[in-house]
């Protein structure tokens, strides 16, 4: 599709119609990622984390979930986060080549009643660029710059989660994303995304090693470097081959 032809789509669509790459099975991103002005409950992310809301909201979940352990409260809700996140822009970016403003600054987020993330709200569809398939930094660089080191730090400072865990906890949908969408190079960009130890400016990559695609009793299992936490929770299965602990796996 062109860019041109997406345009169209996003402008006459309605409020929903945020990408013309959320559609068919990718038709639940609408739920996670519309317009800010369409979003009514939507606080901006700065004020979000800054205001003591965050704060609140892990509370708010905590009492819901029956916890006690704030550090997989913290890790739960920055799953849902991340997925809300990551998953739709990677949709969007790869399928349609959109790119979608999603910088930290720029955005809003409404919660559910349990205080988890419910929907993310962009000032605009963004822009329309070409993917390049040899090199995912550059594709995830709105993500990783703009958006993921902020929410990071702040995971840390109030969750008192680590921010390699938290950094784990993203690349598990990025993971997904990238392999799932069908294009093969993409396959390639997520081998790179957790191979490669440095980022292309030298700095240290901070997804690298989180993922390893094993094969186990013949079949190929991705799993994690650091444990998500959550079978701390109560009542909240166990994520199965994922998991990096071996006495999780099979709960």
């Amino acid at each position: 599709m062109t860019a041109a032809v997406s345009q169209a789509v996003v402008e006459t669509g309605g409020p929903k119609a945020l990408s013309a790459a959320f559609a068919g099975t990718h038709a639940w991103c609408n739920e996670k990622m519309v317009l800010s002005d369409t979003l009514s409950d939507g606080m901006a992310l700065p004020e979000f984390f800054s205001s003591g809301a965050f704060e609140h909201a892990l509370d708010i979940y905590t009492e819901k979930s029956g916890a006690s352990d704030r550090r997989a409260v913290a890790s739960m809700w920055s799953l849902y986060y991340f997925s809300s996140l990551t998953i739709p822009y990677l949709v969007a970016r790869v399928l349609d080549h959109q790119v979608l403003p999603v910088g930290f600054e720029e955005m809003t987020v409404a919660l559910a009643e349990d205080g988890l993330p419910r929907t993310f709200g962009v000032a605009s569809p963004g822009c329309w660029q070409d993917v390049d398939d040899a090199d995912v930094f550059a594709t995830l660089a709105p993500l990783m710059r703009d958006h993921l080191r902020e929410v990071v730090g702040h995971l840390k400072s109030v969750g008192g989660i680590a921010p390699k865990l938290a950094w784990n906890n993203a690349l598990v949908y990025i993971d997904y994303a990238l392999r799932a969408s069908g294009i093969e190079p993409l396959n390639a960009q997520a081998d790179a995304l957790i191979g490669n130890r440095a980022m292309p400016d030298g700095s240290p990559n901070p997804f690298f090693d989180c993922l390893r695609h094993e094969e186990e009793d013949g079949a190929r299992v991705c799993r994690r470097k650091i444990c998500c936490l959550r079978y701390l929770l109560p009542g909240v299965p166990s994520c199965g081959s994922l998991c990096a602990l071996p006495s999780q796996r099979n709960q």
